[in-house]
């Protein structure tokens, strides 16, 4: 070969090397994540939900930030992300705080309280009351960054095999029960259980728990419940709004760029927004789907709303005065609630 086409080539190769090199370069510098969810893709806004935020995370990012979502069961099982997390074994969760009350109380606070705020004050509490910088104190203890990322309307209260006439039906039953909620059923003597979503079906199939609670109606069709419990009962007094969670590991959240991390914060803001609206817009073909069904729905009467309310105020004197971590939370939460109540009152229709 001629020196001349030597030359020619070596560039030509030195050339191509560059472009690999740098294609490589490029390749190693984006952000690649794992992200566990709670539930199922399927499930009504719950299920999107974090596919939701990683598909704005890449747009935001022009694909240089990429979010691959998991189903339960593929990384951890349902519920048991918190962890996983905190040692850094997962990226990501998508979750509820609820699902943590086992390590501490507090940690419902953050989720769903009985007879609690709507989703709008539940989110100012959040974002102007001091409810965001407590719940990351409490969740950075553990190497956790805490992010609000979904909101959702009430639920109902529960479904049933046999219609329940008085608070007295309750006693000697085997339910499904989620948060703080479940502390009131069981001064009524309710055995209650936190199962996964994807395992409440079969447990009622088997009789292992006889009523369940789990969402609102539209979640609730996607499950079925209505197959076997044909009483579903109105309103959720534990939980007139849910909040949704993506925890990050907090190596994972420093090893990002200030950019990165306001990309999340925008996408989890978002899909606030988008998880109050569209509960609240999704619940009446459910409801008239589950009534062709052969469900009855049904309404607690106030004599029973009342009497769940002074179970409520028992569990909440007990839990502040046994827990000092709670009775912080609640500390904050009551005075914002206090303070708006002048607006609840007088601002809206009654």
């Amino acid at each position: 070969m001629k020196l001349s086409n030597l030359l020619k080539t070596t560039a030509i190769v030195g050339i191509a090397g560059a472009f690999t090199i740098g294609a490589l370069d490029v390749a190693e510098a984006k952000t690649r994540w794992k992200l566990h969810s709670a539930w199922g893709q399927k499930i009504f806004v719950i299920g999107p939900g974090p596919h939701n935020v990683a598909d704005d995370i890449n747009v935001m990012s022009d694909g240089d930030f990429d979010i691959k979502v998991f189903e339960p069961g593929a990384l951890v099982p349902a519920n048991n992300y918190y962890e996983p997390v905190s040692k850094g074994a997962l990226d990501a969760a998508w979750g509820t705080p609820g699902y943590h009350a086992g390590r501490d109380d507090a940690y419902s606070f953050f989720s769903a309280v009985p007879f609690g705020p709507a989703g709008p004050e539940y989110t100012a509490w959040f974002r102007y009351g001091g409810g965001q910088e407590l719940a990351e104190e409490l969740y950075n203890a553990d190497n956790i960054k805490f992010n609000l990322c979904n909101m959702i309307a009430p639920e109902s209260s529960g479904w049933f095999r046999k219609e329940i006439n008085s608070v007295e039906d309750l006693k000697g039953l085997k339910m499904r029960f989620f948060g703080l909620g479940a502390k009131v059923m069981e001064k009524f003597g309710v055995s209650t259980q936190l199962l996964a979503g994807g395992d409440i079906y079969p447990a009622l199939e088997r009789g292992t728990i006889d009523a369940t609670e789990f969402s609102m109606p539209a979640m609730d069709k996607d499950y079925g419940f209505y197959q076997i419990a044909k009483h579903n009962y109105f309103p959720g007094w534990h939980q007139q709004a849910t909040t949704g969670e993506l925890l990050v590991n907090m190596d994972k959240w420093n090893g990002i760029s200030d950019a990165q991390r306001r990309m999340i914060t925008v996408a989890c803001e978002a899909q606030v927004l988008h998880g109050i609206a569209e509960t609240e817009a999704g619940q009446g073909a459910p409801m008239a789907f589950h009534r062709e069904k052969g469900v009855t729905i049904h309404r607690w009467p106030d004599s029973m709303i009342d009497q769940f309310r002074g179970a409520w105020q028992e569990v909440e004197k007990e839990l502040i005065g046994a827990n000092p971590k709670a009775a912080k939370v609640h500390a904050s939460y009551k005075a914002f609630r206090d303070e708006f109540a002048v607006w609840r009152e007088n601002g809206y229709l009654r």
